[in-house]
């Protein structure tokens, strides 16, 4: 497995929420953009696969994670948030502290 070790803003390690999570090194001031979610384009859903609007109204592609955002888990309160593949921080996210997204209407009513 993959040490998920490039991005120097965020590591991998347990987390309290689900499996693996996606923490920050150091403290990350809001806005600051985290990382790019390098992935693979997908048509069906999986564990790592991230829904993103592709264009046109209710059209979206899936985008399977290779990097370490793969990672990243639900919470009803994130402090990141995605821009297409681009994470940023919704308020400041201290050190140690899981980044953590919401991951949409669809997920929270599921």
């Amino acid at each position: 497995m993959p040490a998920y070790t490039n991005n120097p803003l965020c590591f991998v390690a347990d987390s309290a929420v689900h499996g693996r999570g996606l923490f920050a090194r150091d403290d990350i001031p809001v806005g600051t953009w985290i990382g790019h979610y390098e992935s693979v384009e997908v048509e069906h859903n999986g564990m790592h696969v991230l829904w993103v609007e592709a264009g046109k109204e209710d059209e979206w592609s899936g985008h399977d994670g290779i990097n370490e955002l793969r990672f990243l888990n639900h919470d009803n309160r994130p402090n990141g948030e995605m821009d297409g593949l681009e994470l940023y921080a919704l308020r400041k996210i201290r050190a140690g502290e899981e980044i953590t997204i919401d991951y949409g209407e669809a997920f929270t009513q599921a």
